[in-house]
């Protein structure tokens, strides 16, 4: 029996590091959490050359398709006292309906990940009903100056836009605290989950409010965990319908994630199944 699919569908990223780069990025954070729940992965991206060949490292080849780009959407993540300070210093190309191939358009799970407003919005409509949609909308809810240095916008869809979203997950830092626009998208998502950080997660539903606690972890490396949080929210999601359920395996996912750098401490399933077991009524 072949795996389910988890389409990712945003840019990669190469972020400036001591001596280099790494890749990061929605689209290489929730698809190495999906390949290690048992998902088959999907990236749909755009990069240079030398973006696919980092990407290659992390995937198979019949596991993502991409845009050629003059470059690989570029960041440069400073951590000042446990608030991140970016840089955006490349983007590659945007990502419409078309450039999804057709063989891809029955996924089982359809995660729209933009990191710089590069995916078209046309995208929710071309996916609306005919899967488990699931939005991260960080790259819709920021911009950023002449110099590169990222601050917040706002990004408020139409009604239909947000109801044809089965679930919708942010940070308190994507939004910048703004509770009224958290509001919003609860008023119109089925599912709205707030993410915290160390402090856990807050779910809206329909009018149900919901906070759960994280598992306590040793930080190392911070970076990524929001989409290690996402997949794993959306993958438990599709597969139990409980969104409270969904949360607690997305909480666990996500706090050993950043107990090692980059891509290495995404749990897999059994790690995370355990942890929870042992833990009932975390």
């Amino acid at each position: 029996m072949s795996a389910p699919t988890y389409l990712v569908i945003g840019h990669i990223t190469l972020d400036v590091v001591s001596g280099g780069y790494t890749i990061g990025g929605t689209a290489t954070y929730s698809a190495v959490t999906a390949a290690r729940l048992g998902w088959e992965p999907r990236v749909l991206t755009s990069c240079s050359l030398q973006g696919k060949q980092y990407l290659a490292k992390v995937l198979p080849a019949d596991q993502f398709q991409c845009l050629p780009a003059g470059a690989t959407t570029t960041f440069e993540n400073v951590y000042v006292g446990g608030t991140r300070r970016q840089h955006i210093r490349a983007v590659a190309e945007m990502l419409r309906p078309a450039d999804v191939p057709r063989e891809w358009l029955n996924s089982d799970i359809v995660h729209i990940g933009p990191v710089a407003e590069e995916t078209d919005p046309e995208l929710l409509q071309v996916f609306a009903g005919r899967c488990t949609l699931g939005v991260t909308p960080q790259g819709w809810l920021r911009t950023w100056d002449s110099e590169g240095a990222i601050r917040r916008r706002r990004w408020e869809p139409d009604a239909p836009s947000l109801s044809s979203i089965d679930a919708i997950v942010l940070s308190e830092e994507d939004v910048n605290g703004n509770a009224d626009l958290i509001e919003y998208y609860a008023a119109h998502c089925p599912l709205t989950v707030v993410t915290k950080g160390y402090r856990g997660c807050t779910l809206h539903m329909r009018g149900d409010v919901v906070t759960l606690n994280a598992r306590a972890a040793r930080e190392v490396d911070p970076t990524g965990a929001g989409d290690v949080f996402s997949a794993a929210f959306f993958v438990r999601l599709h597969e139990t319908g409980d969104p409270i359920l969904a949360a607690r395996f997305a909480n666990v996912a996500g706090s050993f994630s950043v107990e090692q750098v980059g891509i290495a401490g995404i749990p897999s399933r059994p790690i995370v199944e355990a942890w929870l077991a042992d833990h009932p009524d975390s």
